[in-house]
Order: structure tokens, then C-alpha cells, then sequence
């Protein structure tokens, strides 16, 4: 199973890449909404603004546990995603990630050109909007010149923590991900970092308490430290080599360091989606619920993007809402061919196309198959 937390970039051509479904969001309900639309034989191809697969769960509480998705009582962010993602796998869906989409336009015959920041292009002919409630963007830290080191020193992300490995690393923020990194690229063995400075504007965090528990003992035994104030300068000879600390009091520390890892927290930004002439409501696509379409033909939307009458911001809501809209979706593509219903525990269909052992089904599993949509 690739790991969600590694980047995957494609070599992208220069000609519009063909695909019956594109999906904007590599969050959870993107990912089971892929596999939705796998089961209709439904090709796809997945977009989105993060270098990782994995959306919001990812982004923000990869680490810390969830309890309520159907049948597993507790998992990580990573986890679920990890898990949807083996779930997909029969289907071999590209990524396409650290872009976001800048431009979709409708086609004379039917579907929609659509174009990423990397200059990706799609002839898709159903687009399906799972952005969550917009892409996540790090908020930058404010100062002069040191953004000439971004993506070499100065990083928002780190795509795995080995790769810091034996390097000096500070770390900012006083947040659960900004804590997390300290205690992870702290922890001693063969991918410690040479040394971890964790610094915060006050001597106060917004995180979990057992997590805060934890950073302040590592600092007490020496693993790593804490230091009280904000950057507003650095230094550098070819390459950034040390930033200027102001502390409370007025005063000016300097820390040497060879990574800068700044954990400011994530902006969502809905970027140009409010901008292709679909009905919205504060900032929220509105859809109709028997297929999770748009205003536009063609073009659907689940998850936190979307809103409805009794709209709910959850990830099972989310994987309701994918199902349907893959069923419109099935519809739209084949007007003139009915879905019919097959279940994955009978269907020999389903079984070839994920790949599993055929299993005899028993006659009451046949005798429920109905027009209508698979499960």
C-alpha cells in the first residue's frame, strides 16, 4: 500500500490527458467516491493541492484518533486513508498532486476542459467537486527575504521525517502539528534529527494536553528545546544559516540551524471554483440530493464543499453523497443503459473487477438483485 503521506507526481504530457471522471480533492470522500465509480466501470483521475494524498484527516490530525466511521472503532486520519486508499488500488487511478485547478471550461460537445496551476490539462466528462472546504494552504511566514529558501530550508510540509534526518531543524508553532514534529524528528534512532528547537510566541500551546506533556519532558531530559518569541530576521552565506528569535522582553536570540519548519496552521482557500458559474450559498456549493449535481450538468459535488437542507460535516455523510453522485454520474455517461444493482458479496462482475475470489452466492443474495445502484 503507498504510504499518503509520500508525494507522487506524475510525468505529465503536453497533450489533455482523456478520463470519464475527474475528481478535485484527494480527501476520504474522493478517494471511496473513486471506488464508487470503479464499481460502475467508471474510469477516474484524482486532483488536488496538497503534495499528499489524504485530504483534511491528513492534514490536520493524521496522528490523532477517530471513532466514528461504520465498523472501526478507532483509527487514525492516516489510517482511514491508508485503508481507502488499498480499497482503490484494483483501479489504478493517477494523482495528481501539488496543483490545484485554475480553469474549467465547458465543451461544445459535451464534458469539460479543465487545466491545473502545473499546466495539467483534462478533456474529463464528468467532473466531481470534493475539495472539503477548500485547498489547504500554509500560512506563510512574514519575513523579508526568507521566502527565498521555500522548499529547500524553509519547508510547510515535510514529506517524510527521514528526510531531515542528522539535520539541525527549527521548528514553529505551538500547535498539535507543530508539536507532533518536534516530538517525532526528536525521538532518538537512526532518523533523529542532529537537534530540534521548538519555538512559540508564548509559553502556551493550543494542544492536546498529553502532547504538550510530552514536548515539555523531552525538553526537561535534554532532547530537545523550547525557546519563547518570534522570528523576525535571518542570516545567510549562499544558504540560510541562522534566524534572529525576538523574545518577550525585547530582546534579540540567534539560533543556527539547517531547517526551518514553520507549522503556522493551514488556510482553506476556495480559489477559483466560485468562479465557474455554480450556485452557491456562504461560500458552499448547493446540490441536489438525488444525485449530488450542481447547477451545472455534469459537474457534482460532496463532501464539506457541498450544501443541502440538513447538511451534515461528516466523513460518512461524505461517503453517502459519493455513492449517489456516482449512480447521477452512471446515468449521465450512459443514458440509454439502466444501472443495475450488483453486490460485492455475489457479483462475479465486482469480483473480477476487484480482483477477489469468485464465491458461490447463496439463493437469496440472487434474488435481491434489482435495478439500482451496487453495493
Amino acid at each position: 500500500m503507498p504510504p499518503a503521506a509520500q508525494a507522487e507526481r506524475s510525468v505529465e504530457p503536453s497533450t489533455p490527458l482523456r478520463t470519464d471522471a475527474l475528481v478535485i480533492g484527494a480527501g476520504p470522500v474522493g478517494l471511496f467516491l473513486v471506488f464508487e465509480l470503479g464499481l460502475l466501470g467508471i474510469s477516474a483521475q484524482v486532483v488536488d493541492a496538497s503534495p499528499v494524498v489524504g485530504g483534511q484527516p491528513v492534514e490536520l490530525y493524521g496522528h490523532k484518533p477517530i471513532y466514528d466511521i461504520p465498523a472501526v472503532p478507532v483509527c487514525t486520519g492516516q489510517e482511514l486513508v491508508d485503508k481507502l486508499r488499498q480499497q482503490i488500488e484494483p483501479f489504478h487511478t493517477p494523482f495528481h498532486l501539488d496543483q490545484t485547478v485554475c480553469a474549467l471550461t465547458p465543451q461544445p460537445g459535451g464534458g469539460f476542459l479543465v487545466e491545473s496551476s502545473a499546466g495539467v490539462q483534462w478533456l474529463a466528462k464528468t467532473v466531481f467537486i470534493a475539495a472539503g472546504v477548500g485547498a489547504f494552504q500554509p500560512k506563510r511566514l512574514k519575513v523579508d527575504g526568507l521566502d527565498a529558501f521555500e522548499g529547500s530550508q524553509l519547508l510547510y510540509r515535510v514529506p517524510q521525517p527521514q528526510a531531515l534526518a542528522g539535520q539541525r531543524v527549527v521548528v514553529v508553532g505551538g500547535d498539535d502539528t507543530a508539536l507532533d514534529w518536534a516530538l517525532r524528528l526528536s525521538e532518538p534512532g537512526d532518523h533523529a534529527a542532529a537537534s530540534v528547537v521548538l519555538v512559540h510566541r508564548r509559553d502556551a500551546f493550543q494542544a492536546d494536553a498529553a502532547t504538550e506533556a510530552a514536548v515539555r519532558a523531552r525538553c526537561r531530559q535534554g532532547g530537545m528545546h523550547f525557546q519563547v518569541g518570534q522570528i523576525t530576521g535571518h542570516h545567510q552565506s549562499g544558504r540560510l544559516t541562522d534566524v534572529d528569535i525576538t523574545t518577550p522582553d525585547g530582546s534579540t536570540q540567534t539560533l543556527p540551524l539547517d531547517i526551518l519548519l514553520v507549522c503556522g496552521g493551514l488556510s482553506p482557500q476556495l480559489g477559483p471554483i466560485s468562479q465557474w458559474g455554480l450556485a452557491m450559498e456562504r461560500k458552499q456549493l448547493v446540490v441536489d440530493t438525488a444525485q449530488f449535481s450542481t447547477a451545472v450538468p455534469g459537474i457534482f459535488a460532496v463532501g464539506d464543499i457541498n450544501t443541502y437542507p440538513g447538511k451534515r460535516k461528516l466523513i460518512v455523510c461524505g461517503f453517502h453523497e459519493a455513492t449517489l453522485a456516482a449512480y447521477g454520474a452512471a446515468a449521465l455517461l450512459s443514458p440509454q443503459q439502466p444501472v443495475v444493482l450488483q453486490y460485492t458479496s455475489s457479483s462475479s462482475h465486482l469480483h473480477r473487477l476487484l480482483g477477489v475470489a469468485a464465491t458461490a452466492p447463496s439463493p437469496a443474495s440472487n434474488a435481491s438483485a434489482a435495478p439500482g445502484a451496487s453495493s
